[in-house]
């Protein structure tokens, strides 16, 4: 089990420093009677001694109470306010304001800077995913929100820099906006200590009044924020006519998982809304993606159990492949599901379905142009992009002349290829490579990348390409594919293995190394919506783009390029566009699970074991072997594994890898467990049927129970039992 990293000399230094000068000052404190030094009473008794001070020996005089304030500002030493009335008292408005404005400054910059060398990283560390949000939110508006704190003099100081010690914000981004924000409350506290003689109490210093008003003078940089936002909405509206009404409450572009959902609920609450597809309605999900591939893999794993139908005492069982009649099931699939995404009950719901292409002509505009050229202007307070995404086709030379397959354009197959070159060792690529082998094609799989499905941890790398060579898959990993040729009528892939080329005959090549988000051809380009380095739409937390009110979901938007997190971003979509005047919503991605159909399947939540110690997050891992399971070992798929990640010494779980049969469905439980905060006792004390696949997530959590039994106290037991035999 990784554990974080044991402080360097340097550190241990400086913490052994840090402590002789707490316990220092806290015999100080006790010794000299500091406590009682420090109080109004004890200021005013002393003024004129201390009038006296300044006037003798003023420069030693200043420097001793710089450097006593700026010790009791990066020690947090109480105390503060009397030190603070005492600059006035000695030094009058003008120094006394600047001396303590530097003091109290560079004090909190050492208590920031002690809190950042020797806590931050333990802290990131231990709950980086949880700090995650306050630190973008501080690493964007830090300056905004330190200066709120500043201005208002009832949050405590101290607590303020050792927080913001452990954030991104830089130390002079720190110490400039302490300085500024200090000065109004340093000049009232200042000032007050010029007129000692009639302070009675901290009420005659700070009264409700003058406290209200800090709270709205803490409330100004907000403001200002929302200002400057106002302003930056101005400005990016500013060459738009916006329209006096709108048609429709939401335009949708894309029918999609995204497009239909943020359609979908946009009806639900009896919003005018238009849905806008250009092509199929259901997107890439429907017709080329999730529902042909898993009909395609149930077929090709039929076609696996038959050839060991021998194993579980079926003799001569017939598995001869006809991949016309496999591809016709893909096709009446996906006519049986077209019903749940069709116009018909879109229309039913509510929906205005138009197909066409449509074109964003301003914020409030989108053109969409029908079949048979007809043009439809569409006016509407807000949009949705939900144009999703295409198979990325890499510029290998040759590549284009000779041609290639995608996962669009696999569908169209009605032979199975004799010889198929599959590029890519991703999901999608290790989906197909190993479905076409079991249908009956010589599969050569070519990956770039040292292993396949790089993004899962080596042991399940290992399991799929195992699984896959089992299958007659012959897989090339760390090739790299440099040019496609025609020779003598043979097309062949030409790929490269360190200074080696080796030649690869093909009849069928499928490219399968990613998918391009859709983000050109429909206005972004003149609208000046940007996009980020990996050429998705760039959007905030709540899926705005540069205009407020155009959203975008799904792949062309990511993170992640699922149809389940296009659903997801699209509830939060929907429901900014149509409530965000009264209430907005970040998008949260917090629980996002995933899964890959190989066989054995891979799922998938939270992090993986390579992911916490890259993150450097400090983890346990419990395992449970499947092989060991019940059901797995009746129904002959006793393969695979349990892997959970959770906090050192605690049940709750930071990431889930399942490998096995039915993964995906079994990884429900964590993803529930992990969204609502319950742990794996909580697992380990819900029933689950015997014998079933779901067994494994019980015991996955006794593995953990057990090794977090408590020793000592079970010795106690046994001695307890031994006494009651006796």
């Amino acid at each position: 089990m990784p554990t974080p990293a044991k402080p360097g000399p340097s550190k241990a230094l400086l913490w052994a420093v840090l402590a002789l000068a707490v316990l220092a000052g806290v015999w100080a404190w006790r010794h000299f009677g500091l406590g009682e030094l420090l109080t109004l009473e004890q200021l005013k008794a002393s003024r004129d001694g201390l009038a006296q001070g300044v006037a003798e020996r003023p420069l030693t005089t200043a420097a001793v109470f710089f450097a006593i304030y700026v010790a009791a500002a990066a020690l947090s030493i109480p105390g503060a306010l009397i030190l603070t009335l005492a600059a006035g008292a000695m030094f009058g408005l003008g120094w006394g304001l600047l001396i303590v404005s530097f003091a109290s400054s560079l004090g909190a910059l050492l208590a920031f800077l002690v809190a950042r060398y020797l806590l931050r990283d333990t802290v990131q560390a231990r709950f980086g995913k949880q700090l995650a949000p306050i630190n973008e939110g501080v690493a964007k508006d830090g300056t905004f929100y330190l200066l709120t704190l500043r201005l208002v003099p009832v949050f405590p100081f101290f607590l303020i820099n050792l927080l913001m010690g452990l954030t991104p914000i830089s130390a002079l981004r720190f110490y400039v906006v302490s300085q500024l924000g200090m000065l109004a409350g340093t000049a009232v506290y200042v000032n007050a200590g010029t007129q000692l003689a009639a302070i009675g109490s901290a009420r005659d210093i700070v009264s409700p009044g003058l406290l209200g008003s800090f709270v709205l003078l803490g409330l100004f940089p907000l403001l200002a924020k929302a200002g400057v936002g106002w302003l930056q909405r101005r400005k990016v509206y500013a060459r738009w006519q916006k329209p006096a009404s709108y048609d429709r409450n939401l335009v949708v572009i894309g029918a999609g998982a995204g497009g239909l959902v943020s359609a979908y609920i946009a009806a639900a609450v009896k919003a005018k809304v238009t849905l806008i597809e250009g092509h199929k309605m259901g997107g890439d999900c429907l017709n080329y993606g999730c529902v042909p591939s898993k009909a395609l893999i149930r077929s090709a794993k039929l076609a696996k159990q038959l050839k060991k139908a021998a194993s579980l005492g079926v003799a001569d069982a017939q598995g001869r492949v006809d991949f016309g009649a496999v591809m016709q099931r893909v096709h009446r699939v996906i006519k049986d599901i077209e019903p749940h995404d069709s116009v018909e009950r879109y229309t039913g719901l509510g929906v205005e379905v138009l197909q066409g292409h449509a074109r964003i002509t301003s914020p409030w505009t989108v053109e969409v142009t029908l079949e048979g050229g007809r043009k439809q202007v569409l006016s509407t307070r807000s949009i949705v992009i939900a144009t999703g995404a295409s198979p990325f086709v890499p510029p290998i030379p040759g590549l284009k002349d000779v041609g290639c397959l995608t996962s669009d354009t696999v569908w169209g197959l009605t032979e199975c290829p004799k010889r198929l070159v599959v590029l890519g060792g991703g999901p999608i690529g290790s989906e197909l490579a190993q479905s076409f082998a079991r249908l009956g094609s010589q599969v050569t799989q070519v990956e770039m990348a040292p292993r396949v499905m790089v993004r899962e941890d080596p042991e399940v790398s290992e399991l799929v390409a195992a699984s896959l060579r089992e299958d007659g898959v012959v897989l090339l990993t760390s090739h790299q594919a440099v040019r496609v040729e025609r020779v003598d009528g043979e097309k062949r892939l030409v790929a490269k293995h360190g200074e080696r080329e080796v030649v690869i005959p093909f009849d069928e090549l499928l490219c399968a190394v990613g998918r391009s988000p859709r983000v050109a051809g429909f206005g972004l380009e003149e609208l000046g919506i940007p996009l980020t380095p990996k050429k998705t739409i760039a959007t905030d937390a709540y899926l705005q783009t540069l205009y407020p009110n155009i959203y975008a979901v799904g792949d062309v938007a990511g993170p992640y390029q699922f149809t389940h997190t296009a659903a997801h971003q699209a509830w939060y979509a929907a429901v900014n566009a149509l409530f965000g005047r009264f209430k907005r919503f970040k998008a949260d991605y917090s629980v996002i699970p995933w899964a890959t159909f190989t066989d054995p399947e891979v799922a998938r939540v939270g992090l993986s074991e390579t992911e916490a110690r890259e993150q450097g997050v400090a983890f346990e891992v419990t395992r449970y072997g499947i092989d060991d399971l019940d059901r797995a070992i009746a129904d002959g798929t006793a393969h695979g594994f349990v892997k959970v990640l959770t906090v050192p010494g605690k049940d709750r779980i930071l990431g889930v890898t399942i490998v096995g049969e039915h993964a995906g469905d079994l990884l429900a439980e964590y993803v529930l467990a992990m969204k609502h905060g319950l742990g794996l006792n909580k697992i380990l004390g819900t029933i689950h049927t015997y014998p079933t696949l779901a067994e494994a997530n019980k015991y996955a959590a006794g593995e953990w129970k057990r090794a977090h039994a408590p020793q000592k106290l079970l010795q106690w037991v046994a001695k307890f039992h031994a006494w009651e035999r006796s």
